[in-house]
């Protein structure tokens, strides 16, 4: 199966700063990705062109399972992270990760019943402060409602602004997950016109293998938002689904 991570700066070039959510479109039928996490997708917002995109990629996509996590307000309108999967989700949640005095921010997760058994999967977008996003992944991490799905293969994956490198040795590993996007040299991807930092990021746990991890740098995508999405072919040890309640 193929997922994918895409900060698509609400479908804004990064250099030539034009709306062309078409880009991003091209972007997913050139990768074909089964599950989609995507961050700073707009609704109803004037520089966007007041679109529905979190409709209109589902739409495209022909999503099955679609959640949408509405974080940062504009005007009438905001943005937020959008969860998409070929195959139906069995549960969704949405967790807060807003810390006292700082930029509102959150994760959505969802139970997919994928063809190899149950899969959770967690988009977000984490803050710009080390000690900020050290918080929000253990807040995540001990979450009441996360933890009561720890038996079940997890991919962690979204923009963490982890520019220093510092999640994977922290909260992660205390929780026994394992960082596959590295070294960080291999998986930059952004700026997406000169990728510096090794910002979108995947951690997994449970019987879970990557078949392939990369940065797409094919056209249009350098152009299409300031970020690079992140691919990963995972393979998963068959198991019995959990199934043990719907949205």
């Amino acid at each position: 199966m193929r997922l994918l991570t895409y900060n698509i700066h609400k479908g804004i070039g990064g250099r030539d700063r034009r709306y062309r959510l078409e880009r991003i479109l091209t972007v997913l039928d050139h990768e074909k990705p089964d599950i989609v996490c995507l961050q700073e997708v707009d609704r109803d917002v004037r520089r966007t062109k007041h679109d529905n995109q979190p409709e209109l990629i589902a739409e495209h996509f022909r999503a099955v399972g679609k959640l949408f996590q509405f974080t940062h307000p504009v005007r009438q309108g905001g943005y937020g992270n959008l969860l998409l999967s070929r195959w139906p989700f069995l549960e969704q949640h949405q967790i807060s990760l807003t810390l006292r005095g700082c930029k509102i921010r959150g994760a959505q997760w969802a139970v997919i019943a994928t063809p190899l058994g149950d899969l959770r999967v967690v988009n977000w977008h984490l803050g710009l402060r080390e000690q900020e996003r050290h918080w929000q992944v253990r807040r995540l991490l001990e979450h009441h409602s996360f933890r009561g799905h720890d038996h079940l293969p997890t991919v962690i994956i979204g923009d963490t602004n982890d520019w220093r490198n510092t999640l994977a040795a922290g909260p992660f590993a205390i929780h026994g997950y394992h960082h596959v996007t590295a070294p960080p040299s291999r998986y930059r991807s952004f700026p997406a016109y000169w990728p510096m930092g090794s910002l979108d990021k995947a951690f997994l746990k449970g019987p879970l293998r990557v078949v392939q991890a990369h940065v797409s740098r094919r056209q249009p995508v350098v152009d299409a938002s300031d970020h690079l999405p992140l691919i990963l072919d995972l393979d998963m040890e068959p198991h019995v689904p959990h199934h043990s309640v719907t949205q």
